[in-house]
């Protein structure tokens, strides 16, 4: 019986794909057959040099490396995953974000994406088909005023980005979807829940809940592993998902609250 999901033969770029959510879709799409090229600052001892590119994405020219290396390797592209994002922008509410803190959050989780969908989705319409993903983030509708301002509105400008994109390109063949996580228990979410802990004199589970409490609870009660968000990821990429474009995906366990 053939497997429900294949991607057998696909040509995938995963950015961000040696940590997190990122290198649990790289491990995946291999684990279904898809060749895999993922860039990132540096090369952790895991991944071979043959499909791994070193370049900082939040410049243009190392947008403009990976995609040229890209085409070499890869010979084109059938799946683009942007997983790449992040903030280190400091907390204090809106009156702590200087000029260049927004520059480097819309430099991190917006202008990457843009800048190689325009080297590489031109190519994916020549041949007729692809898919491109952009990870977006609940705090695009859920942003914390005294830490992730800057963070959501580059998330924010990101899925609007992705749903215009969606419209000039699916009527050519091309998918463009989102998925939108909440916390992922990811190394860093690990750390960051350590270090609250320590604070606050509880243990790891009650650095858990502090972080959870802060967004309103989880209603499923623990926050996604990187596997939950690959899983998604692999079936939006996959011919399963054919008719699918446009639209975006939450994967939260339920943080959001809806009507």
């Amino acid at each position: 019986m053939s497997p429900f999901i294949s991607l057998d033969g696909k040509r995938a770029l995963v950015t961000s794909g040696t940590r997190g959510a990122g290198a649990a879709t790289v491990a995946l799409f291999r684990d279904l057959g898809a060749r895999v090229l993922t860039a990132a600052r540096s090369r952790p001892d895991s991944l071979d040099d043959g499909m791994f590119v070193s370049a900082d994405l939040t410049t243009a020219e190392g947008c403009a490396t990976l995609a040229a290396t890209v085409r070499e390797r890869l010979g084109g592209v059938d799946i683009i995953v942007h997983m790449l994002g992040g903030s280190s922008a400091p907390a204090g509410g809106f009156a702590a974000l200087s000029d260049a803190e927004w520059r480097k959050e819309l430099d991190l989780n917006l202008m990457p994406a843009i800048r190689l969908d325009r080297e590489l989705v031109p190519a994916m319409v020549a041949q007729g088909h692809g898919v491109v993903i952009h990870v977006t983030s609940i705090q695009r509708a859920l942003p914390l005023p005294e830490s992730t301002t800057a963070y959501a509105a580059a998330k924010a400008a990101l899925s609007t980005y992705s749903k215009s994109l969606s419209k000039e390109v699916s009527p050519k063949g091309v998918r463009v979807v989102r998925v939108s996580p909440g916390w992922i228990e990811t190394e860093a979410a690990v750390r960051l829940a350590e270090r609250l802990a320590k604070e606050a004199g509880t243990d790891y589970e009650g650095g858990k809940r502090i972080i959870m409490d802060s967004l309103g609870g989880i209603p499923i009660g623990r926050p996604s592993k990187p596997a939950d968000v690959a899983n998604l990821i692999a079936f939006l990429a996959s011919d399963r998902a054919a008719t699918v474009t446009g639209t975006e995906y939450v994967v939260d366990g339920g943080t959001i609250p809806t009507a």
